[in-house]
């Protein structure tokens, strides 16, 4: 009997993001899974995405069932262990023989026949413990260690939270981590967000919209497959976390009278390029992104006329031109996206947050040296971190002359007075004179921006 296909696909999913610098979401959407049916896909992404979420609560249970060093264990042994073991513990719904049958089988599959035995036997011993708490469940915890290991994070990351958030907010960073996050999208033209016709368009196709959170264009996806629509295709709407757009919309903010070209330094995917586009139609934007492949992304998804596309190090900008408005949304350990990339917290170190900041202070430094007089920059990540928020701007700007912080706040007023900012705490998302967006508590990624000015 064949392992099925969608166990076979997240099987070689998990052992690709174990090996190399890859994204899980990225890799379901790769060629292999594509050809999934619906069913297989959505088995696969929840068997990926679940294992991915629950890996150290399933490390610990199979550990335990273990009679062998966990750590001294084939990657392949554990990817099929860690399958097997979220089956059992997670999903009612499939047959324990079914989890145990086909985890054996993978490890024969994969040229490791000897361990299957070992296989059989640790996830035999699994299947007779207690499946845990749901993550709606998740046990009230009195300190951070307690909390990371209820809710499947390293402890590093959670006392770091801690100390910055308090206990409260991250536990409901951590439950939101735990759960699938909801898709949002953003209306674009033709059609005005406010006619209803995407909307129309879309519920006919059998999926189901609410209101954003955060902006008037924005809407969640209740169900239904958004990204199979032909208004998603033809590029009527663009998937966004509500957080990134609100960044996007900041970022498209002119100040009144300004002209000038617009820089997304670095740009790819291109979300964020779309909506800068879509809010100055009229408006040259520059988008850049260094490595080759991530530039044709960009081309592909980017679809308005007025971006034009280049290979650009955005450490060393080969302009001979100054910006009125550039957005710098720069690489970072996307601890604020944990629910959509959960490999991220087993992979990332304390020395990676100094390493990205280095990189971050290159990229601001470089991007304000092109920012013309009463031009505005946008700085922008998706960490949780202040090494990579604060410090960077801080930093930054400690050696540097002309420049300003101005105050995000006047920006979200003005949002919420013309109505394309629907959220109405706006305190809630402020860090002093930055945005800052906390998941669980503000019901999206976690994003942090800062907006400076040339004088």
């Amino acid at each position: 009997m064949a392992v099925s296909a969608a166990r076979s696909v997240a099987f070689e999913i998990l052992l690709r993001v174990e090996r190399q610098d890859s994204y899980a979401v990225e890799l379901l959407h790769s060629t292999a899974p594509s050809k999934l049916s619906s069913r297989d896909h959505g088995l696969a992404t929840e068997l990926v995405m679940g294992v991915l979420r629950w890996q150290s609560l399933l490390d610990r249970r199979l550990a335990a069932a273990s009679t062998q060093k966990f750590a001294r264990l084939d990657r392949e042994v554990v990817a099929a262990l860690r399958l097997g073991a979220y089956q059992l513990q997670f999903l009612s719904r499939v047959p324990a023989r079914a989890a145990i049958f086909e985890s054996v089988e993978l490890v024969k599959a994969a040229r490791k026949r000897s361990a299957a035995p070992f296989v059989n036997a640790v996830l035999r011993k699994v299947a007779a413990s207690p499946a845990p708490d749901t993550v709606t469940r998740i046990p009230e915890s009195r300190d951070a260690p307690s909390l990371a290991e209820n809710a499947a994070h390293p402890a590093w990351l959670v006392e770091r939270w801690a100390r910055q958030y308090g206990l409260d907010a991250t536990r409901q960073i951590c439950l939101h981590d735990q759960m699938v996050p909801q898709t949002s999208i953003h209306v674009l033209g033709p059609y005005d967000s406010h006619d209803g016709a995407i909307e129309k368009k879309l519920s006919a196709t059998g999926i189901e919209l609410s209101p954003g959170r955060f902006l008037s264009a924005a809407r969640r996806v209740v169900s239904g497959d958004v990204s199979a629509s032909q208004s998603f295709l033809h590029g009527r709407i663009s998937i966004q976390d509500e957080a990134s757009q609100l960044v996007a919309l900041l970022a498209a903010r002119q100040k009144k009278g300004a002209t000038g070209t617009i820089l997304d330094c670095c740009a790819a995917p291109g979300s964020k390029t779309t909506l800068l586009a879509h809010y100055n139609p009229q408006t040259k934007i520059v988008a850049t992104d260094l490595h080759p492949h991530r530039v044709r992304l960009l081309k592909s998804l980017v679809h308005q006329p007025n971006v034009n596309v280049i290979a650009a190090d955005a450490r060393h900008l080969p302009f001979a031109i100054d910006f009125v408005r550039i957005l710098a949304d720069v690489p970072c350990s996307g601890t604020g996206t944990l629910a959509r990339n959960p490999e991220i917290k087993w992979k990332l170190k304390v020395a990676d947050l100094r390493n990205l900041a280095v990189r971050q202070e290159a990229i601001l430094k470089s991007a304000l040296t092109h920012l013309t007089i009463g031009g505005r920059l946008l700085y922008s990540t998706c960490s949780m971190e202040p090494e990579e928020n604060e410090a960077v701007i801080e930093n930054t700007l400690s050696g540097m002359t002309g420049l300003r912080i101005v105050g995000i706040k006047p920006e979200l007023e003005q949002l919420r007075k013309s109505g394309e900012l629907s959220w109405e705490n706006i305190d809630s998302i402020l860090a002093g004179p930055y945005l800052r967006t906390i998941p669980g508590v503000h019901f999206c990624d976690g994003f942090f921006a800062a907006l400076i000015e040339r004088r």
